[in-house]
């Protein structure tokens, strides 16, 4: 059911602030998706899934029991899948399992998430990344026409991120022609895959292939793991749901075991490696860099998603605020807006502009992405290694973020924040989970520590090096950076302080080798060291990329929304050389008064941005259905939302409880 912006009748204080805005909302719209024909689409798609009113539940799911909930989920996947099956994909083409429009489109139907989630997400990209053509022909149409439903089953309950260290083994049988599936110990079960603990009749296995009594590591495999008429695990399959957890309690996140379980040889997803009838393994030139796509994928999306989830929070955060009244500061002078006190103000416009700053950042990392896979696909894979720090990065420092800022949104909403009718304990509890799974914060930060210990090195040998990390030879004089405080001058800022902190990292390293230990343990004992440069180098990225990108946006924008781009940009730059002011004093020439000049002119911006505030969380263009927020409806119904939401919940179905007659007054009367 489509908001009919015209017609509602709009609470009167939001109302004047959308009178105050001062630049054109729609502008900043197409910024946002990423162009004017993005906004179209993404419209049109939105009225496509969610006019016919199919993603409205009467009951509120949290009101639900687990098992209900699971079932009203599978339900609207259900009607979901047939919309983007028959319709949007239509529109989109594959493309759509790249943008988060599915995604955000979906979250008018789950407050959670979809069972189907990842068969979209990760099963149907894994199919085209890593099947032959042959391969592409037979399960691709099944798996998008949801013949099949299919889970991405890597991670076990021993092991996360370390890929190479799984247990699950797929070993060949040249007489039958077949892999054997084996799950050796209990902490070989695979364990958290979506869609995998009841609903997923497919699976894509991750497991160490074994030919002729050799091991060739991690390869995926296509495994069948029940029937598809009764829906039973076959023999040999043991599969469930890992139990309730913090968040994502209608995706059915299973485990699955195997007991020497065969499949045949040609379910060995083949693009990359192969073996042949007679146990001979095969495999393309550096197979490694290119089976990693899938996972790669997974983070650059995410990126745009953190951002996504970020702006949702931020819109309804600064709506409430600007109809919340609170105090009484001057006496006898009406109880001011919360969004008037600067303090709120500092809450909640880092969180605007960071979604502006990672939204943009992920369309940036995006189009990284798809020139990278372009270069693979013609044999080149020397771009690989910067795209995988670059994901990296990106993903734990962008995942991390935005799990802070949604967080600092509830806050910024007191008592009513802690609603699960305001949405944002249920947004949170999504973000804070992407922050680990596809990779663990503090692993792919040393992951990217790597990558920038081997540039500084080709640095220090007088080598070239790939764009994002060419500011390594600011560290090169061993001289602090000059400070000005234009943005250009905090973004070079930035760069020295990561630029240093590399270079510390690797003659740290070898200053331990000295010693006699391995390079190893050397790495290890500098981890911390290396994790924080990591996280510099991945905000100068952001920084840089934010700032030239909204140059180059807004380049034919009306005057007014490259003033308020602008200063949300430059608060995001000042907001972090504050946050980071002990780096810039430890590698920069920043003086204490350049500070407090700095500290001066972010409340300056926090004054400039204020009367625009709900005109930069309108332009994120949420409609009602996909926030699911009584706090942050565009009509700003606030407290009326909260009291019809709060009637619908199950305690409130009679004046008094069964359990009052069972328990309270047997209490009362002195029975028990």
């Amino acid at each position: 059911m489509s908001t009919d912006k015209m017609s509602v009748k709009v609470n009167v204080d939001l109302q004047k602030e959308r009178q105050k805005c001062n630049f054109n909302i729609q502008e900043v719209t197409f910024i946002f998706d990423g162009g004017k024909e993005q906004t179209l689409q993404r419209k049109k798609i939105e009225d496509i899934a969610l006019n016919s009113g199919a993603s409205i539940d009467s009951i509120p799911e949290e009101c639900l029991g687990l098992k209900e909930r699971y079932d009203n989920a599978v339900r609207k996947s259900c009607i979901y899948s047939r919309i983007v099956k028959n319709e949007i994909l239509e529109i989109t083409g594959l493309e759509a399992l790249g943008n988060p429009v599915l995604r955000r489109t979906a979250d008018a139907f789950f407050k959670e998430i979809s069972p189907f989630m990842l068969h979209l997400g990760m099963f149907v990209p894994t199919i085209i990344g890593q099947c032959t053509e042959e391969q592409q022909a037979k399960w691709l149409p099944r798996a998008l026409e949801m013949q099949i439903i299919g889970a991405y089953a890597q991670t076990e309950l021993g092991h996360g991120t370390f890929i190479r260290g799984l247990e699950t083994t797929a070993t060949y049988d040249p007489e039958t022609e077949e892999f054997v599936l084996h799950s050796p110990t209990l902490t070989s079960y695979k364990w958290w895959a979506g869609g995998l603990g009841n609903t997923a009749n497919h699976c894509i296995v991750v497991a160490q292939l074994y030919t002729k009594g050799q091991c060739h590591g991690t390869h995926p495999f296509i495994v069948p793991i029940r029937d598809m008429e009764t829906h039973e695990p076959f023999p040999g399959v043991k599969v469930g749901d890992v139990g309730v957890r913090m968040g994502f309690n209608t995706a059915d996140n299973g485990f699955l075991s195997f007991n020497h379980y065969r499949i045949p040889r040609e379910n060995m997803m083949m693009k990359n490696a192969k073996v042949l009838k007679d146990g001979t393994y095969v495999k393309v030139a550096r197979h490694e860099k290119l089976t990693y796509g899938t996972m790669v994928f997974v983070r650059v999306t995410l990126v745009k998603e953190a951002a996504i989830n970020l702006a949702k929070a931020a819109t309804i955060a600064v709506r409430y605020s600007a109809v919340r009244r609170q105090s009484q500061p001057k006496p006898d002078a009406p109880e001011p807006q919360i969004i008037d006190y600067p303090t709120q103000q500092h809450k909640l416009f880092i969180c605007i502009a960071t979604a502006h700053a990672l939204q943009i950042t992920g369309d940036w990392l995006w189009r990284t992405f798809k020139d990278v896979l372009a270069d693979m696909r013609g044999g080149n894979t020397d771009s690989l290694p910067e795209l995988h720090a670059l994901s990296s990065c990106l993903k734990a420092i962008s995942t991390s973020d935005s799990a802070a800022y949604i967080e600092q949104c509830r806050f910024a909403c007191g008592g009513h924040g802690y609603m699960l009718s305001s949405n944002l304990p249920l947004i949170y509890s999504f973000v804070t989970a992407t922050r680990t799974y596809e990779g663990d914060y503090t692993v792919l930060l040393l992951q990217t520590a790597r990558f920038l210990v081997k540039a500084w090195e080709q640095v220090e040998a007088g080598k070239s090096v790939t764009p994002t990390v060419s500011y390594l030879t600011l560290a090169a004089t061993k001289e602090k950076v000059l400070w000005n405080d234009f943005a250009e001058g905090i973004i070079r800022s930035f760069q020295a302080v990561a630029a240093r902190k590399i270079s510390a990292c690797a003659e740290t390293i070898k200053r331990h080798m000295k010693t006699g230990i391995c390079y190893e343990d050397a790495w290890q004992l500098t981890t911390v060291r290396l994790v924080s440069a990591a996280e510099s180098h991945c905000r100068s990225v952001i920084c840089q990329t934010y700032w030239n990108e909204i140059t180059r946006l807004t380049a034919s924008c009306s005057t007014n929304v490259k003033i308020v781009m602008e200063q949300l940009a430059t608060l995001y730059l000042i907001y972090w050389a504050l946050e980071r002011s002990g780096d810039l004093l430890r590698y920069s020439t920043i003086s204490e008064k350049d500070l407090n000049r700095l500290q001066e002119r972010y409340e300056e911006l926090l004054a400039l941005i204020r009367p625009n505030a709900v005109g930069l969380v309108d332009a994120f263009d949420f409609r009602d259905e996909i926030l699911r927020s009584t706090l942050g409806a565009y009509d700003g119904r606030v407290y009326e939302r909260l009291m019809e939401e709060a009637l619908k919940s199950p305690l409130n179905d009679g004046p008094v409880q069964a359990s009052f007659h069972k328990y309270i007054k047997p209490l009362t009367k002195g029975k028990l």
